[in-house]
């Protein structure tokens, strides 16, 4: 049986008593800058802890309105990119947008041609197989776009270290400009017009931008230089429409939600919920999503899935195909829904391969590989397009850095992996480079190509190295819980949640605060699920009860969880509506 996930919890140095009730009166700008508001001190406390103190900072951060955003000429090489392209679509060159198969890359390809759509019609996109030509330029795909006359190939969310392909590309005669978001490493870069604000001396402030976001900006550089001009044919309006595409790109890449970011993403889902874009609107409501109640974690689990699942599981171009479709009418009513129930059939196909992937790979640790500090599975029936998945899976459940490995032909597999908080996956993988016909990734992700007999030995290696770390720092493979607060049932008020509500839109860098009750009654446990993998309870002390549900993993606390047992519980509360009823709950993360 494999090792039990250890957890630890990390408590606010000065939480030795808890908050209560009631609130502080003070100037935020809840409801617009300088607005009169109650904030809890738990919300002010746990703000001043992720970095927001002055009153100024405050402000911004909780506005509707924030103006927190940069100059997009700020970029290096932007003003020129931008002008090549106005240049190319005044000669009518042929002009090829060039993304990438997951929801970043979709969103950004969109975005351009809904921008560049205004100005030309000389316009195409191409975004590669997943299975047949991996990620990035490839040398067939820059052939077979100057074969089809293109003068002008724009990359998005893509192409920063694809040098060979871009100096390819210039001897066939077609000017390259690269738009990317990825570090680029001391890695040799693409020599042509690159918009990247994590290159060498670019002054851009937000370096974390995701791809659609370097997208936005140079949208914005485009109008702004045509306005210059006196050139009246896209207005600010049609550049701040596509908004919604950066939101859903944004929190589905995983970047800071922080800064630059957080003003995109909280105009965006505004725009998002009024429904602008005829093909997110007929995917939100064809997923389930009710516009006017779409957030962060409605477009991190139904939306963004949704647009993944196509590049995962068969090609990414209806997801944008959907999303630029801006026709009216019953026929293209019509084509939108068919789109959309395609995506909506693809993902249940996702999660249902996803699913049996996961269970056969956690039968795989059971009998194979329990007590391994870094889990590296050997899944020959996994379908490549989910593995990066189920490894994250794997990694969560087990606290371990995870491999799928899946067979890619020839003797030779494809490896997928995610790792913990504190082990730098590329690091290790790079001790190891002579293993690899290729490899690639950052500290959180890597995916590389070896040859099968090479399995064994990369096993043992990383395990080795997991254990020589473990060994300098003995919890490093110990989860850690970070509470934010130590509240008691009577604080958990719709009042207290609605305000909580301001700090969203959640994700990377500004996650759903957690917080602890202590000390709590257990009441009326009930197990659900086939397997009672998930439940529901009460949790009561001073008279004062919250309704509490466990998703997954109850077996691990079903001692704990008896009647009238006490407990610490840890968990993320909010408000479940049902039938129009709001009602308060607090979802579980852990239970001491």
């Amino acid at each position: 049986m494999a090792q039990t996930k250890k957890r630890q919890w990390i408590l606010p140095e000065d939480t030795d008593t808890e908050e209560s009730g009631g609130g502080v009166q003070n100037r935020t700008a809840a409801g617009g800058a300088g607005a009169e508001a109650a904030v809890h001190p738990a919300l002010r406390r746990l703000l001043a802890g992720r970095g927001v103190k002055s009153q100024e900072e405050l402000e911004e951060f909780l506005s509707n309105r924030p103006q927190l955003t940069y100059d997009p000429f700020l970029m290096k090489d932007m003003e020129t990119a931008a002008a090549r392209i106005l240049t190319a679509a005044e000669r009518g060159e042929l002009i090829c947008v060039y993304g990438d198969y997951d929801a970043d890359g979709v969103t950004s390809c969109s975005l351009l041609l809904t921008i560049l759509g205004k100005l030309t019609e000389r316009l195409m996109y191409y975004i590669p197989s997943r299975f047949e030509e991996g990620y990035g330029l490839n040398e067939e795909a820059v052939r077979s776009l100057w074969e089809k006359g293109v003068g002008l190939l724009v990359t998005v969310d893509c192409g920063s270290v694809s040098w060979k392909e871009v100096e390819l590309a210039k001897e066939l005669g077609m000017d390259v400009i690269v738009t990317d978001h990825h570090n680029i490493n001391g890695s040799r870069a693409a020599d042509c017009l690159l918009v990247n604000p994590k290159q060498e001396q670019c002054g851009y402030p937000c370096k974390v931008l995701c791809g659609c976001g370097v997208a936005f900006k140079l949208a914005q550089a485009i109008q702004r230089l045509m306005e210059k001009r006196g050139d009246g044919r896209l207005k600010r309006s049609d550049v701040t429409d596509t908004l919604d595409l950066v939101a859903v790109a944004t929190i589905g890449d995983i970047v800071p939600l922080v800064g630059e970011n957080r003003s995109l993403v909280k105009y965006g889902l505004n725009i998002l919920n009024q429904g602008k874009r005829p093909g997110l609107r007929a995917l939100a409501e064809g997923a389930g999503l009710k516009l006017g109640e779409i957030g962060s974690e409605q477009v991190a689990y139904i939306i963004v899935p949704h647009l993944n699942a196509a590049g995962r599981m068969i090609s990414a171009d209806k997801g944008v195909e959907l999303l630029t479709d801006t026709e009216k009418g019953a026929e293209a009513d019509r084509r939108r829904k068919e789109s959309v129930e395609f995506l909506v059939e693809n993902n249940k196909e996702r999660k249902r391969v996803q699913e049996k992937t996961f269970g056969e790979c956690r039968q795989i640790v059971t009998e194979n590989h329990p007590e391994d500090l870094f889990q590296v599975i050997h899944a020959p029936q996994a379908h490549e397009g989910i593995a990066g998945i189920v490894a994250g899976k794997i990694k969560d459940v087990y606290f371990r850095p995870a491999i799928i490995v899946t067979p890619s032909g020839d003797g030779f597999l494809k490896g997928t992996g995610r790792s913990v908080e504190g082990i730098d996956l590329y690091a290790l993988l790079s001790s190891h480079s002579d293993l690899f016909q290729r490899f690639g990734g950052h500290s959180g992700a890597c995916g590389f190509l070896m040859k099968q007999d090479f399995l064994p030995e990369l096993r043992r290696l990383l395990n080795e190295d997991v254990a020589a770390l473990t060994g300098e720092e003995p919890d490093l493979l110990t989860e850690r819980i970070r509470i934010e607060g130590v509240l008691s049932p009577a604080d958990l008020t719709l009042k207290f949640l609605r305000e909580a509500d301001k700090i969203a839109p959640f994700g990377h860098m500004n996650p759903q605060p957690v917080f602890a009750l202590r000390d709590v009654e257990i009441r009326k446990p009930y197990f659900m699920g086939d397997n009672r993998q998930h439940v529901r309870f009460q949790a009561c002390r001073d008279g004062v009860t919250v309704n509490c549900i466990l998703f997954q993993n109850a077996a691990d606390y079903e001692e704990m969880l008896r009647e009238g047992a006490r407990a610490d519980v840890a968990g993320c509360p909010g408000i479940n509506v049902w039938n129009g009823v709001s009602k308060i709950q607090f979802v579980i993360r852990d239970i001491k």
